[in-house]
């Protein structure tokens, strides 16, 4: 678009400038509006948070439901609430490293590895 003297728009030309450099920067995609590190951040906390509580309140369900069947009140309660626990532990390891992309954590930590 040209205006009235038949030169380019300032600020077109000084976007397009831009966007040339930054293209030409390996290693650096331009940030999306709204793609901040702050809500990817809360995202995981929450994430972190959530399967912590669900992992430990799992265990603590079958070991208390396996209790009464079996009549071994508390003890198979405490043992699936750290297995729980444990759980959970590995889960938050792998959302917070990255690894949560593929099944098995073996698998997981080779593709991350071939990425880095």
């Amino acid at each position: 678009m040209t205006d009235e003297a038949g030169d380019p728009r300032p600020l077109e030309e000084l976007d397009a400038r831009l966007r040339a450099a930054r293209a030409s920067k390996p290693g650096r995609e331009p940030r999306q509006a709204g793609s901040g590190g702050a809500g990817k951040g809360a995202g995981v906390g929450v994430r972190i948070g959530v399967e912590l509580v669900s992992g430990i309140a799992v265990g603590s369900l079958i070991g208390y439901g396996l209790d009464r069947l079996l009549g071994t009140r508390p003890w198979l309660m405490v043992v699936f609430f750290f297995l729980g626990a444990a759980a959970s532990v590995v889960n938050m390891y792998r959302a917070v490293k990255g690894l949560d992309d593929s099944v098995g954590l073996g698998q997981a930590q080779r593709r991350h590895d071939e990425h880095n």
